[in-house]
């Protein structure tokens, strides 16, 4: 499946395969952040496999834009195919630009749910571990160890929770 390619307004300029996308090309991720009423965050660990980012941890859900996939249609399908999450009615949050060693725009979405971490359906080789962190834990984890989040991730972190 080709990802969406877009220019430095988001506007679609194209498509290629994953596999063919470089430094200089800008394409479009969707992301959700999960809250529940205790105010912790669930966050995945990506699996060790991955391509990009092996290990690190970031949102609950993420996924590159497929061809003719709109940011809302893709975030509903990865959260149903990484953590089973149906049913539910995501808010649509900021949408920010990242650039560094890949370079994107990543739409957020939010959820507050109220789910034990053994109910969720973790992805086999997409999702290595899911885990409810508390506000205090993340800008803890930004502040001394931030090597340990994808790309971007720490950034929006930074300006949901402060």
């Amino acid at each position: 499946m080709k990802q969406t390619l877009v220019n430095e307004h988001d506007k679609i300029i194209g498509y290629k395969e994953r596999s063919d996308i470089s430094s200089d090309d800008i394409y479009r991720v969707s992301a959700l952040w999960i809250e529940n009423s205790k105010w912790e965050v669930l966050l995945a660990q990506r699996g060790f496999l991955k391509r990009n980012n092996p290990g690190k941890w970031g949102a609950a859900v993420a996924g590159t834009i497929d061809e003719w996939e709109s940011y809302e249609e893709n975030i509903y399908k990865e959260a149903q195919e990484e953590i089973g999450l149906t049913g539910e009615i995501f808010q649509e949050d900021i949408r920010a630009r990242v650039s560094g060693r890949w370079n994107y725009f990543c739409q957020w979405f939010t959820l507050v749910l109220e789910r034990d971490i053994w109910d969720f359906i973790k992805e086999e080789g997409q999702i290595e571990s899911l885990r409810w962190f508390t506000r205090e834990e993340l800008l803890h984890l930004i502040e001394k160890s931030p090597e340990i989040f994808t790309e971007g991730f720490c950034n929006y972190i930074t300006k949901r929770l402060s």
